[in-house]
């Protein structure tokens, strides 16, 4: 079966690690890396003839136009991953519409495209902020995929479904909700096919967990950052887990990318949605 192949496009210094470091007025002063590991990865993807969700950051979008219509005129999907990469929960339901319409306004601008996918900076969105859920059916967007259903010190809804879900408004607007993979052992949920966790944990392990998943046909919901393809990423002083999370194992990601694009078969986000039917429908909020 295909898994899904999804790209958060964005520079290194927007991650939540560095949100108390670099300020978004910044981050123009900052090394940028997003161009040319962008590039390889569309290489990359054209090598293998695959296509690929982009979440855009806007800030990109309105920073480097010309990359964000590069990646659109390849045949990847665009979607949106927020203008300043805040926080979902840092930000009132005024600020996330501003943020979230800013981004959606510059990366129709860069490539023309019209997002209908939206996913939060750091999986930052729960199935009980149905605030935000109701904004981005009100701004447009068809599907979103924020939810990571485990615990975690900064993101996470563990008790959220672990397959694509239904949310039904109470606007009369629905969404659907595709979430990151997980799987279960030993009652408990662990992280599998993407970011840190992608970097950090043996790709044999990778390997037999999204096999599994698939024995069961359940899609993984492959993603990573255009960074994590850098080894060489400015250094910045961080607490030893930042540091682990920043710049641990950077020097395997492409490989296992590649690995990945060898083993499996893979879709944008948009392909699986069309094919959902039926879809499971979680209780309205």
């Amino acid at each position: 079966m295909k898994n899904l192949l999804t790209v958060d496009l964005e520079d290194w210094f927007s991650v939540e690690t560095f949100n108390r470091v670099f300020a978004p007025d910044s981050w123009t002063r900052l090394e940028s890396v997003v161009e040319p590991t962008t590039e390889k990865i569309l290489n990359l993807f054209a090598d293998y003839n695959v296509k690929a969700t982009f979440f855009v950051l806007g800030w990109v979008a309105k920073r480097h136009p010309a990359l964000v219509a590069a990646i659109a005129e390849a045949g990847h999907e665009i979607a949106c991953h927020s203008f300043y990469h805040r926080m979902v929960s840092s930000l009132t339901p005024e600020e996330f519409r501003e943020d979230t319409k800013l981004a959606f306004d510059a990366i129709v601008t860069a490539c023309g495209r019209v997002p209908a996918g939206y996913r939060s900076p750091t999986w930052g969105i729960r199935q009980d902020m149905t605030w935000a859920f109701e904004i981005l059916a009100e701004l447009g967007f068809h599907y979103d995929s924020s939810i990571f259903p485990i615990h975690h010190d900064l993101y996470g809804d563990p008790n959220a479904p672990r397959e694509a879900f239904e949310i039904r408004l109470n606007s009369g607007k629905k969404l659907v909700e595709v979430p990151a993979s997980t799987l279960n052992f030993m009652s408990h949920r662990i992280p599998l096919g993407g970011g840190g966790w992608l970097r950090q944990f043996p790709y044999w392990f990778t390997k037999r967990g999204i096999k599994s998943l698939n024995r069961d046909g359940v899609p993984v919901m492959v993603y990573f950052h255009p960074w994590e393809l850098e080894p060489g990423i400015p250094r910045v002083k961080l607490s030893f887990k930042n540091r682990i999370r920043q710049y641990g194992n950077l020097n395997t990601m492409e490989i296992k990318v590649k690995k990945l694009l060898d083993d499996f078969d893979f879709m944008t986000v948009g392909e699986y949605i069309n094919e959902l039917r039926p879809i499971e429908k979680a209780p309205k909020k």
